[in-house]
Order: C-alpha cells, then sequence, then structure tokens
C-alpha cells in the first residue's frame, strides 16, 4: 500500500515537472493549475503557493516539497489552513496589507505598488539614524528578487510571498 501511494506521488509529481528536471517552477505550477482547474490561475496566486512549501528557498519544489503540497492541500488548503487557523491567516493579511501600505505608492488596493522610490524613501525614515543611507540601486536590487512578474515594483501578492517566502 505504501509503495502503490509513493508510486502514485511520483507519478504526480512527474505530470507537474513539465521539462523533466526534478523541479517544479512557478510556471509548471500554474500551466498544470491552470490545465487542471480549466482557469487562468495567476502568477503570483502560483508563485504564492509554491513559496508556502519552498522549504529550501530556491524557488521550486523539489519532490518531497510537493509532497508538502499535496498534503497541505488535502488537509485544508496550501497552507495546511483548517478551522481557527482561517482566522490567523486573516489577521496576517491584514498586517501585512498595513505594513505593505507604508512602502507602497497611492493608487488604492488595486493600484499600489512598491517602487525603488517609496521602498527608499521609507527606509530612510526608518534607518534616518544610520549612518549608511540605502541608494536607489539598492531598492531596485530588493525589489529585484521578488519581482514575479518582471514589471520593476512589488504588488501585494508579491510582497505576500516576500514576507511568507518561509513561513
Amino acid at each position: 500500500m505504501v509503495a502503490e501511494a509513493v508510486v502514485q506521488e511520483s507519478s504526480v509529481f512527474a505530470t507537474f515537472d513539465k521539462d523533466g528536471d526534478g523541479k517544479v517552477s512557478a510556471a509548471e505550477l500554474r500551466g498544470s493549475m491552470t490545465a487542471a482547474l480549466g482557469e487562468d490561475v495567476p502568477e503570483e496566486e502560483a508563485a504564492a503557493i509554491l513559496a508556502t512549501v519552498d522549504a529550501d528557498g530556491d524557488g521550486l519544489l523539489d519532490q518531497e516539497e510537493f509532497a508538502k503540497l499535496g498534503a497541505a492541500a488535502s488537509h485544508g488548503g496550501a497552507d495546511g489552513v483548517a478551522g481557527d487557523e482561517a482566522d490567523d491567516d486573516e489577521v496576517r493579511r491584514r498586517c501585512l496589507k498595513e505594513a505593505f501600505a507604508m512602502f507602497a505608492t497611492e493608487g488604492g488596493d488595486e493600484g499600489a505598488r512598491i517602487t525603488p522610490a517609496s521602498l527608499m524613501r521609507m527606509l530612510r525614515k526608518l534607518l534616518e539614524s544610520w549612518t549608511e543611507k540605502m541608494e536607489l540601486e539598492e531598492c531596485r536590487a530588493m525589489i529585484c528578487r521578488f519581482d514575479l512578474d518582471g514589471d520593476g515594483v512589488l504588488s501585494f501578492d508579491e510582497f505576500m510571498v516576500m514576507m511568507m517566502g518561509n513561513v
């Protein structure tokens, strides 16, 4: 029975691992989810789901991490939330929205973005006693690491991935 489950899990992993490199990327996860659900899955959503179980932080899922994703999904969601923990997620999301608003440019819920300039402005306020000030290029580099869609700014979803990536 255990051997059958391992073979089945390996087969599912191979289905998601389109390029056969032994890792599932956010793009591969998104493509498989889109095919399974019959509707487009946003890149940010796929990246956020991947980040919830990406233990080594490489932005890819190996077979063990993929198995954790499957186990979490069967217990109430990609992050394993069930019951009372859903309230904790809502509180966490509200706190992240408040933190995001501190760094973001104006634009309402949908248009707000963290730009290199807005990040630099807030970091300078927060670190005003620090002798070494953040420069615009450093802020661009910080944003680039989590800019999943490559537009040079962070959306709230990308900010969430950054803040919760290793939780």
